[in-house]
């Protein structure tokens, strides 16, 4: 009984309570907007909805790096209502961590998380989506098209897995299916809420986590220059669980968000300089700079594009 209770007392004390409190705060405010949404206005709603939205799958992001608990179930379980709606967790984990595993990021062959396209994708597309894609590749265009294309992408890819790849199939299929059955779940909560305000939220939601993912990594011959610092707190910030300290979560993993800003305070020289200053001041420097402006081509530069 003793160890038992030695156990116990060991995994409460390896909680992290700050990502405790805030998934159970962020369902919280899910529900309370759900059951009062009749009291606010609609454009506000789905503002504040889809705020929500992006923090949830900023969370998701955070359990996928095992947190708060060293338990990958539990952590699972903590987040099982995907408020989020757009993907399975399971499946946003198993390409996120192929996405730090991988050697060559933003590599399109090898990074799942790219928006570069190689070199005979991007000759062989008609020029009417090449014009859409580097549209995409400014700030306005990822925010008011890049939900769509990136997840209609992700949606194809997984469709094609499930066609394809009999040693995954059951997997993916089993997945889905509690996927598309918890989403069904929370449309029944939800029930007396406007499709077309919990889609427009959710959309917002996705849309302004793009904020985040429009820069953090950049197609660079160095490897340590790819992955971005944007060092002032701002709302966004907190949104993204301050991830746009990107480096830092890339070279440090394991800690956790409330911790990024202290540890890139005390490091910062290294940080600057593991990175080669790949930096910005804030996220109005980068609406300023590429809200209608592209940050890069689509096409990936490194030459090796041309042998695969």
């Amino acid at each position: 009984m003793f160890t038992g209770a030695r156990t116990i007392s060991h995994f409460i004390l390896r909680i992290e309570w700050p990502t405790l409190l805030l998934i159970i705060a962020t369902y919280a405010a899910w529900y309370l907007l759900i059951t009062s949404h009749a009291q606010i206005n609609s454009a506000l709603w789905i503002v504040l909805t889809g705020f929500v939205v992006t923090l949830f799958l900023s969370i998701t992001h955070e359990v996928t790096h095992r947190h708060p608990t060293r338990s990958g179930f539990i952590n699972g379980m903590l987040i099982l209502l995907p408020v989020g709606w757009v993907m399975p967790y399971e499946r946003f984990r198993d390409t996120h961590i192929a996405h730090h595993e991988t050697g060559e990021l933003t590599d399109p062959f090898d990074d799942p998380e790219s928006w570069y396209l190689n070199r005979f994708e991007w000759q062989s597309m008609p020029v009417a989506f090449r014009k859409t894609l580097e549209f995409n590749n400014t700030l306005a265009g990822r925010m008011l098209i890049g939900p769509v294309l990136g997840l209609g992408r992700f949606y194809v890819q997984e469709l094609r897995l499930i066609m394809r790849d009999q040693t995954q199939r059951s997997y993916l299929v089993s997945v889905w299916l509690k996927h598309i059955l918890l989403c069904a779940l929370l449309a029944w909560i939800a029930s007396e809420v406007s499709f077309w305000m919990l889609a427009g939220s959710t959309y917002l939601g996705v849309s302004l986590l793009m904020v985040r993912s429009f820069l953090e990594h950049q197609a660079s011959p160095d490897l340590r220059e790819r992955t971005v610092i944007i060092e002032r707190n701002c709302p966004l910030a907190f949104l993204f669980l301050f991830n746009n300290l990107h480096v830092v979560h890339h070279d440090r993993p394991g800690i956790p968000w409330y911790k990024l800003r202290n540890e890139y305070i005390a490091n910062r020289e290294h940080y600057i300089c593991l990175n080669n200053g790949y930096l910005y001041e804030s996220y109005w420097q980068v609406f300023r700079r590429y809200f209608f402006r592209m940050k890069e081509p689509v096409l990936h530069p490194a030459s090796e594009m041309e042998t695969h």
